[in-house]
């Protein structure tokens, strides 16, 4: 890892999200990695022998926040087809159970680095192997990196949960100050009830962050509401029940949001990843219950499963943030191409698409306080976006339409992490 050492950053614009944006701006990096200070460059102190890194057309922002990875599968794009979402699930599954522990080990390395390459320098991650917190702890990056456990019978939770428990002791003492631990029960259509109930339990009583796939495609919206489809042979094929406790009054059935609320999941510690198909009952229920939403609209697309209802999220007061998926399922971890997607959907300005993909993102898990934003105080995390010149746009319309070829460097806790062309 790069050693954090004082460093001046100047740019024809810096874009601090909070506040508006600064023509000819600088910053000053500490060698504590956080902001001394941040303003236009006249204004901001540039000490005898600390170095002064010119990015000229360019604005420098705050890393982005990718609200949802698989950085395990790192290497697998395009390695499943297209098709049916059920298969494509298994597909998945089979093709991890090929790899050897040493794969994903170099798998989550490479999806660090190509994170910061892509100019994201906070990930909340899922995934089963254990390698990514190790991989983003020893790099230098930060978020929460969620392990997840599966389990559609009712008769292994204790041997789910024994799992589960074991791979949080064991990764607990790699946490970082900026690196930390969760824990996932991974989708309905994977997770009995009664483990649902002993993974929330557990997250309470440790003190652990939740994320769960929800309301994804409506395949699961079958399987959940209607025990039919295809998620619902496959339990059958396996001799496994359908659900339990989903028939409601007079043999109602209930919306998967609303089972998983019956299930004690939800609440604000809870990450709800994807949340398609919704209705404004199920809205409604995800603001009460306070929860983060990781909206995926490239991912979404790609498999079929529809559009969220972003704006009606937004307008119920629903924590959003924007996530690149898997690169099985969209090829590259290019988060401006989410959040171009997410501003129309979401009806906002550029501006408000840039905060989905920083302080926004930054919401979902409580760190907005020093992250997402780039003020004095907050960590160093800073990515320098090439601009066209000249260029009419505003700089956030300019830094929107660009992509991760566009990211020139990127800083993650002060220190330089990638630098395009160098090894940073």
């Amino acid at each position: 890892m790069n050693p954090v050492r004082r460093v001046r950053l100047t740019a024809d614009w810096v874009l601090p999200i909070a506040s508006p944006p600064i023509r000819d701006g600088a910053m000053l990096i500490g060698d504590d990695g956080r902001i001394e200070a941040v303003g236009p460059a006249a204004a901001v102190p540039n000490p005898p022998g600390v170095p002064d890194l010119a990015f000229g057309s360019a604005a420098l922002l705050p890393g982005l926040v990718n609200a949802h990875t698989h950085l395990e599968l790192t290497g697998l794009a395009g390695a499943v087809d297209e098709g049916d979402f059920s298969r494509w699930i298994r597909a998945v599954r089979e093709i991890k159970a090929t790899r050897p522990a040493g794969w994903f080990r170099a798998a989550a390395r490479q999806g660090v680095r190509d994170a910061f390459a892509a100019g994201i320098t906070t990930v909340l991650d899922t995934g089963d192997s254990g390698e990514v917190l190790p991989a983003l702890a020893e790099a230098g990056g930060a978020g929460v990196v969620y392990q997840e456990v599966f389990g559609p019978d009712p008769n292994q939770v204790a041997e789910s949960m024994a799992g589960l428990e074991a791979k949080v002791a064991e990764l607990r003492g790699l946490q970082t100050a900026r690196a930390r631990l969760g824990v996932s029960p991974h989708a309905p259509y994977t997770v009995s009830g009664p483990l649902y109930r002993a993974v929330a339990d557990f997250a309470a009583r440790e003190r652990l962050p939740l994320a769960v796939h929800l309301a994804e495609s409506p395949a699961e919206t079958d399987f959940v509401v209607h025990n039919q489809g295809p998620f619902a042979e496959a339990w059958a094929a396996r001799g496994l029940p359908p659900l339990d406790g989903h028939a409601g009054p007079e043999g109602a059935r209930r919306s998967p949001v609303a089972w998983l609320d019956g299930q004690g999941v939800l609440g604000p510690a809870t990450l709800c990843i994807h949340t398609v198909q919704l209705d404004a009952a199920d809205i409604r229920l995800l603001a009460d219950r306070r929860v983060a939403v990781a909206h995926c609209p490239v991912s979404n697309a790609r498999h079929g499963h529809g559009t969220a209802p972003v704006a009606a999220l937004r307008r119920a007061g629903v924590r959003m943030g924007v996530g690149t998926d898997s690169v099985i399922s969209v090829g590259s971890l290019d988060l401006f191409a989410e959040m171009r997607a997410a501003r129309d959907l979401a009806g906002v300005s550029a501006a408000g698409a840039l905060a989905l993909g920083t302080i926004e993102g930054a919401r979902l898990v409580g760190s907005e306080g020093d992250t997402g934003w780039l003020g004095r105080g907050t960590w160093g995390d800073v990515i320098a976006v090439d601009l066209p010149e000249p260029d009419a746009r505003t700089p956030e319309e300019a830094v929107l339409a660009a992509g991760p070829a566009a990211v020139r460097a990127t800083f993650a806790s002060g220190r330089p992490v990638y630098r395009r062309g160098h090894a940073a």
